[in-house]
C-alpha cells in the first residue's frame, strides 16, 4: 500500500489554542481524510513544542513548574483538536522521554561529524522568535518585524551548525519541494544571507530545555529540539532506525505556516543533509488568518478560539467551521474571517446549496413514491457531470488546493439544483408522468451520493449524515474515490418522512434557536 506522510508544525503552547493554530490543523486533516480515500496507508502527526524561554518565563510568572504549564495548556489543544475532529495519528510533546534521547544523540551525531562546532557570538535575539535576527531583519525603529518587540543582545558561547556548507544543495531541494511556488524566491533570497546558526543556548540562560550530553554549560536549541520531532516520532535513531521509520519516511507534506518557512526549508533539511538522512517531498506554507482585516492578537482583543465560535453559532457539529476555512481562500494565501462572511458562506453552501438539495428531493422520494426507488427510475441524466467531478478533486488535492477541491463539489451541487429546477419534479407529478418524475429524483440522489464522498474530507458529519439518509451501507469515512460509479444508488425504499431531515440549519433559521438567530 503507498503510504502518505503528512505533519503538522507542533504548536509552541506557552498559550491556548486559536482559530489560526486550528486553521492548519483542520487543513491537515482535509488532506490525510483525502488521502484514505485514495486508498494509502496514511500517517497524521501533529504535537507541541514545549522547551524554550518563552516556556521558562511564563511559567515562572504564572508561579508554576515549565512541565505544569505544558501539561495544562497540552491538555487545551487536545480538547481543541478533538472538538474539531483532528484525525491525527500521534501526538508528540517534545518532552517527551524517547523524543529528548533521540534528539541527544543526533545533536552528538552531528558533533562527531564536525557539522557543529563551539563558538562564541553576540547577536540580535528575539524571545519570540525563539531566533538570533540580522539587522537588516528589523524595522526602521530596529525592532522584530513579527512581535514589534527590541530585540536583546545576546552574548555567549554556544554551539553553530554549519548551515553554510549547504547553499547550493539547498537552494536545488528549495526549487523543488516548497510550495506554493511563489514563495520559492523568498527562500532562495534568504539562502543567500545565510550564515552558521546557533543550535545551543547557555544553561545560565536557558534552563527548560534538553541538556547536551557531556557538556552541561549548554542546552540544545529548538531547530535540533523541535525540528526533529518529525523523525523522532516514527522512530528515528542515529545507529538503528525502527521499521516504523523505513515505512513512513521521508515525509510526503510538512504543513506549515509561512512565518516558520524559513526554518523548515533551510534548516531542517541541512540537519537533514548532514545526517544523511533522506529529504521531506513538500513543504507547504499556508497563509495567516486575519479578523475583520486585522491580525489577531492578544493586545487587540480579537483572539478567536474554535470553542467560541461553537457556542456563538450554537452549532450542532464542527463542519462549518472547517467548511469556511478550507473554502474562503486560496490555500496558501492569507485568509479573513468576519462573522457575517462566515454566516453568508455557511448558509449558502451548506444550508441553502447542498443540504436543501438533499432534502427537498427525498422528501419529494416520500410524497410522490413513499420513500421508494423503482428499477425504472435509473437515468442517467446527471452522470457526466457527476464522473467528471472525482478527477477535478484530485487534481486539486495534488496541487494542495484545497478551496477548488471543495469548489468543483458546489458546482456540482449547484448545476444539480438546476437540473432540478429545469426538470420540476412536482410538474412531471401533476402532469403524472412517473417515470420521468422518478428519473428527475434519482438522479438528484445519485448525484448526492458521489457529493457526500468527495464533499468528506472537509465535512465529516454532513457527508455522513447524506449517506445514511441515502440508505448507502457502511460509513462514507470507507468508501474509496476509485470506486465511485454511477447508478450505485439502492433500489428500493431509501426513505421515509422520519428519516427526512437537514443536514445543516441555516444560522439564522427559526428552528435554529433564539441566539443563533440573533
Amino acid at each position: 500500500m503507498e503510504k502518505f506522510y503528512i505533519t503538522t508544525a507542533i504548536d509552541y503552547v506557552n498559550g491556548a489554542p486559536h482559530i489560526g493554530h486550528a486553521y492548519e490543523k483542520i487543513a491537515t486533516d482535509v488532506i490525510a481524510r483525502h488521502q484514505k480515500q485514495r486508498g494509502k496507508d496514511v500517517y497524521f502527526l501533529t504535537g507541541s513544542d514545549e522547551h524554550g524561554i518563552k516556556i521558562q518565563k511564563t511559567a515562572a510568572a504564572l508561579n508554576m513548574t515549565p512541565k505544569q504549564l505544558c501539561d495544562s495548556n497540552v491538555a487545551k489543544f487536545k480538547d481543541t483538536w478533538e472538538l474539531l475532529e483532528i484525525d491525527y495519528d500521534q501526538y508528540i510533546r517534545t518532552t517527551d522521554e524517547n523524543h529528548e534521547k533521540t534528539v541527544q544523540k543526533i545533536f552528538q551525531k552531528l558533533l562527531d561529524k564536525g557539522a557543529i562546532y563551539k563558538d562564541s557570538y553576540t547577536g540580535l535575539y528575539c524571545s519570540g522568535c525563539e531566533c538570533f535576527l540580522n539587522e537588516k531583519d528589523l524595522t526602521e525603529d530596529g525592532l522584530c518585524p513579527d512581535h514589534l518587540v527590541k530585540p536583546e543582545e545576546v552574548k555567549e558561547e554556544n554551539y553553530f551548525f554549519k548551515l553554510t556548507d549547504y547553499k547550493e544543495q539547498l537552494k536545488e531541494y528549495v526549487k523543488k519541494a516548497v510550495k506554493p511556488e511563489f514563495r520559492v524566491n523568498e527562500v532562495l533570497n534568504q539562502i543567500d544571507d545565510i550564515r552558521d546558526i546557533s543550535v545551543s543556548r547557555s544553561s545560565e540562560t536557558l534552563q527548560w530545555g534538553i541538556p547536551v550530553s557531556g557538556d552541561d554549560s549548554q542546552v540544545i536549541y529548538v531547530w535540533i529540539d523541535a525540528l526533529s520531532n518529525y523523525i523522532t516520532a516514527i522512530g528515528y535513531d542515529t545507529e538503528a532506525p525502527s521499521d516504523k521509520f523505513k515505512q513512513y519516511w521521508p515525509a510526503n507534506c510538512h504543513m506549515i505556516g509561512k512565518d516558520i518557512l524559513k526554518f523548515h526549508s533551510i534548516y531542517w533539511p541541512a540537519i537533514l543533509m548532514a545526517l544523511d538522512v533522506e529529504l521531506p517531498e513538500t513543504i507547504f506554507a499556508h497563509g495567516w488568518i486575519t479578523i475583520d482585516e486585522q491580525k489577531m492578537g492578544k493586545s487587540l482583543g480579537n483572539v478567536i478560539s474554535p470553542a467560541s465560535l461553537m457556542g456563538t453559532f450554537e452549532l450542532q457539529n464542527v463542519d462549518p467551521i472547517r467548511y469556511f476555512f478550507m473554502t474562503t481562500t486560496p490555500f496558501g494565501k492569507d485568509g479573513n474571517y468576519s462573522d457575517e462572511d462566515f454566516k453568508a458562506k455557511v448558509n449558502s453552501d451548506l444550508a441553502n446549496n447542498m443540504g436543501n438539495l438533499l432534502n427537498r428531493s427525498l422528501s419529494m422520494l416520500c410524497k410522490y413514491f413513499d420513500g421508494e426507488i423503482k428499477p425504472e427510475f435509473v437515468s442517467d441524466s446527471l452522470k457526466d457531470k457527476a464522473l467528471q467531478t472525482p478527477p477535478r478533486v484530485l487534481e486539486a488535492f495534488d496541487n494542495y488546493a484545497i478551496e477548488q477541491a471543495a469548489e468543483a463539489v458546489i458546482e456540482l451541487v449547484n448545476d444539480t439544483n438546476k437540473y432540478v429546477n429545469d426538470n420540476a419534479p412536482w410538474t412531471l407529478a401533476k402532469e403524472e408522468k412517473w417515470q420521468e418524475c422518478g428519473q428527475a429524483i434519482y438522479n438528484t440522489l445519485e448525484t448526492m451520493r458521489h457529493v457526500a464522498v468527495l464533499i468528506y474530507p472537509i465535512c465529516p458529519n454532513i457527508a455522513q449524515d447524506i449517506w445514511e439518509q441515502l440508505c448507502c451501507e457502511g460509513k462514507v469515512s470507507e468508501y474509496k474515490i476509485s470506486e465511485l460509479k454511477w447508478s450505485d444508488l439502492k433500489i428500493g425504499k431509501i426513505a421515509s418522512k422520519e428519516t427526512v431531515k437537514p443536514v445543516f440549519l441555516r444560522i439564522d433559521s427559526e428552528f435554529a434557536g433564539d441566539k443563533k438567530k440573533k
